[in-house]
């Protein structure tokens, strides 16, 4: 799309739900310089009709398939925003929880990468052990009975989380990764910095994912 040396940097990180995206986006929009425009899965969602709900945010499982074919479109213009933005010099930084665990296979990661060609794209895998995910659903579950799923006697991970934590990193080609259980969001947020600084080896991930590699 563009080698404009004026384009804003691409962040993106990619992780299952309460693996502590959210809190390394908000980390860098209060602590990089510049302004960094958060376009991840909460901030799309808020702009999808209900009706649509959970939108980009559909778990792994084939669960909705009524849905499944509407799916790729939002991404295709999530990225799309996503080069806009960046194309006019601003920085953008996206949590999101890609997979492709559907009924069938979609193939959005690839043709996502593929939308932001030509981009400095930072592709940073969030990793989080299940039992600390768990544990943190525990604490949001106050109040929020009908949004998350609670461990039992007898499903001490329910479904659905663990199948989060088993497809979301599939295949696993990041530029770096990071593990939130030992880091907190700020310490995070500094890695990604000094990746950034640091500049070797230029981000790939993007273009391997592109290309099938």
């Amino acid at each position: 799309m563009t080698n404009d040396s004026h384009a804003g940097q691409i962040i993106i990180l990619n992780g299952a739900p309460r693996s502590g995206k959210s809190s390394i986006a908000r980390a860098i929009q209060d602590e990089f310089e510049g302004p960094w425009i958060n376009l991840g899965v909460d901030s799309y969602n808020a702009m999808t009709p209900q009706r649509y709900l959970p939108g980009i945010g559909l778990r792994p499982g084939g669960e909705r398939p009524d849905l499944e074919e509407l799916i790729p479109f939002l991404y295709a213009a999530l990225y799309e925003s996503i080069a806009i933005h960046a194309g006019l010099g601003l920085n953008v930084v996206a949590d999101l929880g890609h997979h492709d665990s559907y009924s069938q296979p979609l193939g959005i990661l690839a043709d996502c990468a593929r939308r932001l060609n030509g981009f400095s794209v930072l592709f940073v895998g969030v990793r989080c052990p299940i039992e600390t995910i768990m544990q943190r659903r525990e604490v949001a579950q106050e109040g929020r009975e009908t949004l998350y799923l609670r461990a039992a006697d007898d499903m001490p991970v329910p479904e659905p989380v663990q199948r989060w934590q088993d497809e979301v990193h599939r295949p696993g080609i990041y530029d770096m990764e990071v593990d939130t259980s030992v880091m907190t969001a700020r310490e995070c947020a500094e890695a990604i910095r000094q990746r950034l600084d640091l500049g070797i080896p230029a981000p790939s991930a993007f273009e391997r994912i592109a290309d099938g590699r």
